[in-house]
């Protein structure tokens, strides 16, 4: 039997939470928003029955997921990682301060996994964004009309390779290479300025390999709790991979989340970019 109990959906910034409520209410379920302030799309969460939540007001999550008769919680959408001083704390939040900075001592799958685990000793169940739109996520093969290169596909496995080596240690999720040379690795500063900083150096002269050349690569870490946090692609990022000069973007397949599919074939096919999904399966 389908589940038809409500989700309440915690939602950051970017389209993502959106299209994770559309695939909740067409399998019958309803939703209810708890969007993030500062953060969430206030023109878009405006056609969903919501509550708007201050980072770090725990308490008030609680009250309007139960009010809301929700026992299944998603967290999905941009959010950068506050500071703990930025963080406007409520009574209930205060009580589990010490866990809340146990978590933050730690990479961003560290706290995450964390968070959720007090949810859970609240009587919540966390869900993956996936397990509720399991159509958000890459499919393996090419997305558009553009065929990567037979060195993009060796350069797509390099950069899972590097992933896979760096993921132990919590870092990132994307990288770029080029002709069998690492350019970039994520760090904080997400994928959208670590492409901007591809560009600047391009620009400065510093990256010789001509325009059309190269890959973004992105990928879940292997140790990932992967009900949170899983890399995702855009429209936005086929314009920054196209400002970076690269030929195009190699995912995990059934490891990213593609935030409006069609928008991004769309966009990469004008680009004349290239989006590729490899088999989990495949060797790094």
């Amino acid at each position: 039997m389908a589940e038809t109990s409500p989700i309440a959906i915690i939602c950051g910034g970017g389209p993502f939470p959106f299209s994770v409520a559309d695939a909740a209410l067409r399998t019958g379920r309803k939703v209810h928003l708890m969007p993030i302030e500062g953060w969430a799309d206030r023109d878009r969460v405006a056609a969903y029955p919501h509550d708007w939540v201050p980072v770090g007001q725990y308490g008030r999550m609680v009250r309007v997921a139960r009010n809301a008769g929700a026992r299944d919680i998603v967290f999905i959408g941009t959010l950068v990682r506050p500071s703990l001083k930025d963080i406007r704390l409520d009574w209930k939040t205060i009580k589990i301060l010490p866990r809340i900075y146990r978590a933050f001592r730690g990479g961003d799958d560290h706290l995450l996994r964390n968070i959720g685990k007090i949810f859970e000793d609240d009587g919540f169940r966390m869900l993956g964004a996936h397990e509720v739109a399991p159509e958000i996520l890459a499919p393996a093969g090419d997305a558009g009309r553009v065929r990567p290169s037979a060195q993009d596909i060796v350069d797509a496995k390099l950069g899972l390779a590097v992933l896979d080596a760096m993921g132990p240690f919590d870092v990132g999720q994307a990288v770029v290479v080029t002709d069998n040379v690492v350019l970039a690795v994520e760090a904080a500063e997400g994928t959208d300025r670590m492409l901007q900083r591809i560009a600047a150096l391009r620009r400065d002269g510093r990256i010789k390999v001509s325009a059309g050349r190269g890959v973004l690569v992105k990928a879940a870490k292997p140790t990932q709790d992967r009900r949170f946090d899983l890399p995702s692609i855009g429209p936005t990022t086929i314009a920054n991979v196209k400002e970076a000069g690269l030929a195009g973007i190699a995912v995990r397949a059934g490891e990213v989340i593609v935030a409006e599919f069609t928008a991004v074939t769309e966009a990469a096919d004008t680009a004349n970019l290239f989006v590729t999904g490899l088999a989990p399966s495949s060797p790094p």
